[in-house]
């Protein structure tokens, strides 16, 4: 054991300041308080009754009806008891609590990645340091997209695999690609990746070339046979998470659109290129991967009493106060997306290392490294750059469903580092052999350090601190102050401050780049060793990011936990009123948000509306032609809206008990069979649900028309109720059609009376709805989803291989550095 420590003491010491920098970093995170992640508690709300059903029962459902009438709750919380990784993940945040946790991942993929790229222990924490404290790495926690850091943290081991199979080492490569895959799923972000994988697609090609021209293609061959079994096993790891994820994907927003003649031109099995393209990163925006600010920070960005528009307004008599409180609410932020929490920034000092490693580093590597970011580069110009963008979203598989194409820049976020590592281990390892290397880092400064000081010294001469709508909001200002003149002083004082903004980071920058290229040149003259020059540089790359992203993600956004959750989800008198209801399931619509991008209501009622990226198409749809202009009344009707919170005049809360909301369940006196989905979305513009209900005409084999008759005397009530399992009781002299006011979702929900099974019918585009035979008998729902059960052996399956593979390779190890003993005391 002894020995073990004294060969790792180097990675333990490593380790032991990737924690330091990550309490110092996030000191009240190790105090008890919490991080304010707007998404995540959207996401608490949202997962409510899930957990109040494990609270009282032992096990969570995997159906919920708090958000959007009911919808399945593998996208919004589940537990997956055969998977592996979800033990491992368990047990990590038990000991860490968060966002420590998903820095520290962060860090420690990314040191196992430049591990395997055998560069020097420091050097590789120099780089781990670099990807994890990329801007973005930052605003995502604060923003609360947890699945996507998690996703983001398990990139680099990936890689690792990666490249351990390609260089000959399978086993280990195997091993380490399905563990981190397997991570990787289970996080649940595919997004972040399939963006991955574009990466790893140019990787592998790369890499044939080389075997092609190498005349290795039997190694090739076996080291994509050890990757592609590793990627199989961490997909059957997480099989219960995938399949019926897969199958729920082809029904929402990311599948086909039901109505063909809707405004919305949606891809087929995809979601619509202009809402793909929504957040695409402008062209000129990446002009902040090397200054932060110049595009004008993001939308937390606030300017102060010393602004040029602080200024102007005292100068019109208000006094600092308000000068400064106008100031503030002003936009910073003048690219073209709608909206962004901060700039891509991945540092200037290893903007400048990156560069030089193009022109330094030598090998198939740098090529892989500069060929996939500069694809990424193009993709997340969405919208800017459509010939590339266009080409991937008509014809790459899967491309087309996926949102904010800006994303695709996490892939640049690793691998920008990792060259800018690689220069610098080719400098410590051949600087002696490049020719004119001195020539070369100056060459790198004068174009990197030389673009920051044009914009420090003229930014208006490259930039135009203008939005595309900048007049626009001239006329908007000029409105609101009822002065056109002074709404155009107060912009052109706007467009100076934004270009403040951007010379004051441009100094910066040039500070830091500099500082960067002294360290170079003094290694280069061998004027310091190595190893102080890798320490101080990890030391300037640290104070770099660190400043920048203390501007997102600081001390000020954290809370007491129970303060907070007050706060988000503090229970309103109208919330108590309502709660007296003690019917196990009715519907509320809150108006005093936007219900259809608001959870809140879900924390005490089971809402019609949510806050979701992955709605059901059918539910979108119905919101979308039912709900955009004014409210349909019948709709509500038949999703059992019982109550409605709005305000009044003065602003206060009211409620509004709806007596017209059918209920759980009723039988109807007319069944309407219709030919096609935009024929049934519009029967339901205008009907009376209780009375009349419409069937698509592909269920008439289901229907026995001649046995329904009109439903006299019929009673039918809910008896029992858990998302996933629901109880009816009715009495009917005859067969009718009970329509459920449920969510119609046939990937799952059986339902059985008396025990037989019946099939399910969709009625009024999207309810469930149930031909039942005459007499007294009980009705229940049950959601069996097959994909998750039978996921769930196929889980626990390949989680034993993976654990057997994993103590597999250690016991070889072991058993291999045993063998070697005897020789070396011999």
């Amino acid at each position: 054991m002894k020995t073990w420590f004294n060969n790792n003491s180097t990675h333990l010491a490593v380790i032991g300041v990737f924690i330091a920098i990550c309490f110092l970093y996030f000191t009240p995170a190790w105090q008890g308080k919490v991080l304010y992640q707007h998404d995540v508690l959207q996401a608490q709300a949202g997962q409510k009754e899930i957990l109040d059903i494990k609270a009282r029962d032992g096990d969570m459902p995997l159906w919920t009806n708090s958000m959007f009438s009911g919808m399945p709750s593998y996208q919004v919380l589940i537990e997956l008891p055969s998977n592996i990784t979800t033990y491992l993940l368990r047990g990590f945040k038990a000991v860490f609590p968060h966002p420590i946790d998903v820095v520290l991942l962060y860090l420690l993929g990314a040191y196992l990645l430049f591990t395997v790229l055998k560069v020097r222990p420091w050097l590789a924490a120099v780089g781990a340091i670099a990807f994890a404290f990329s801007s973005y790495n930052f605003i995502y926690i604060e923003a609360g997209h947890a699945n996507k850091t998690y996703a983001i943290a398990f990139m680099a081991p990936i890689l690792a695999g990666i490249l351990l199979a390609f260089r000959g080492k399978y086993l280990w490569g195997a091993v380490l690609l399905a563990l981190a895959m397997a991570l990787e799923i289970r996080v649940n972000h595919i997004q972040v990746t399939y963006y991955l994988f574009l990466a790893a697609l140019i990787l592998a090609g790369i890499e044939l070339y080389h075997a092609i021209k190498e005349r290795r293609l039997l190694s090739f061959g076996k080291a994509i046979a050890y990757q592609i079994a590793a990627v199989l096993v961490a997909v059957a790891v997480n099989a219960s998470l995938l399949w019926p994820t897969y199958e729920y994907s082809k029904e929402t927003l990311r599948g086909a659109s039901n109505l063909k003649t809707e405004n919305t031109q949606r891809a087929d099995n995809g979601v619509s290129r202009e809402y793909a393209y929504h957040w695409s990163q402008g062209v000129g925006e990446s002009l902040t991967f090397l200054i932060p600010n110049a595009y004008g920070g993001g939308m937390s960005t606030r300017l102060d009493e010393q602004s040029h528009v602080a200024k102007l307004v005292m100068g019109k008599g208000a006094d600092a106060n308000q000068a400064a409180g106008f100031a503030a609410n002003l936009p910073t932020y003048w690219g073209e997306k709608p909206g962004t929490s901060g700039p891509w920034y991945f540092g200037a000092g290893v903007m400048f290392l990156f560069v030089l490693g193009l022109i330094i580093v030598k090998g198939r590597l740098k090529w892989w490294l500069a060929g996939a970011t500069a694809l990424v580069l193009l993709l997340s110009f969405g919208r800017h750059f459509p010939l590339v963008s266009d080409l991937f979203f008509d014809y790459f598989p899967l491309y087309n469903k996926f949102r904010a194409v800006e994303s695709v820049l996490i892939v640049a976020t690793l691998l920008v580092p990792v060259l800018a590592v690689l220069a610098i281990n080719e400098l410590v390892t051949n600087g002696g052999k490049i020719k004119n290397l001195d020539k070369k880092a100056l060459y790198v400064l004068y174009g990197v350090g030389g673009l920051t000081l044009l914009i420090a010294a003229l930014p208006d001469l490259f930039l135009s601190f203008k939005s595309s709508n900048h007049q626009a909001m001239i006329e908007q200002y000029g409105q609101q102050l009822k002065d056109n003149t002074f709404a155009n002083e107060v912009m052109a004082a706007l467009v100076k401050d934004r270009a403040s903004l951007a010379r004051a980071d441009a100094f910066r920058s040039l500070l830091f780049i500099v500082a960067t290229f002294v360290l170079v040149w003094l290694l280069v003259k061998n004027k310091l060793k190595a190893q102080a020059v890798v320490i101080l540089l990890g030391i300037v790359t640290l104070i770099d990011l660190w400043g920048v992203d203390r501007r997102y993600l600081n001390e000020d956004r954290f809370a007491d936990k129970l303060q907070l959750a007050r706060q988000f989800n503090q229970e309103r008198e109208v919330d108590k009123l309502i709660l007296m209801d003690k019917d196990p399931n009715y519907r509320v619509l809150d108006l005093t948000t936007n219900p259809f991008a608001d959870a809140r209501a879900s924390y005490y009622h089971k809402s019609i509306g949510g806050y979701h990226a992955a709605k059901l198409m059918r539910y979108q749809e119905m919101i979308e032609r039912q709900f955009a202009g004014a409210i349909n009344e019948d709709v509500l009707d038949m999703l059992n809206t019982r109550y409605l919170i709005t305000t009044d005049n003065q602003n206060s809360q009211r409620i509004q008990r709806r007596s017209t909301a059918a209920g759980n369940a009723w039988f109807v006196e007319k069944v309407t069979l219709v030919k096609s989905d935009e024929e049934e979305m519009e029967a339901i513009n205008a009907f009376d649900p209780v009375k009349e209900a419409f069937v698509h005409e592909e269920f008439k084999p289901l229907l026995d028309e001649g046995r329904l008759g009109r439903p006299v005397n019929s009673s039918i009530e809910l008896t029992a109720y858990r998302p996933d399992r629901l109880v009816y009781e009715y009495s009917a002299p005859n067969d009718a059609l009970a329509v459920f006011s449920e969510i119609w979702y046939d990937k799952g929900w059986k339902a059985y009376v008396d025990g037989e099974e019946y099939p399910i019918l969709r009625a009024n585009y999207l309810l469930r709805a149930l031909q039942l035979p005459g007499g007294n008998h009980k009705v229940e729902f049950k959601f069996e989803p097959r994909a998750y059960h039978v996921g769930e052996t196929i889980s626990l399956i390949a989680s034993i291989i993976l654990l057997f593979g994993i103590g597999g390779l250690v016991w070889l190890e072991v058993r291999k550095k045993a063998s070697r003993e005897p020789a070396r005391k011999a």
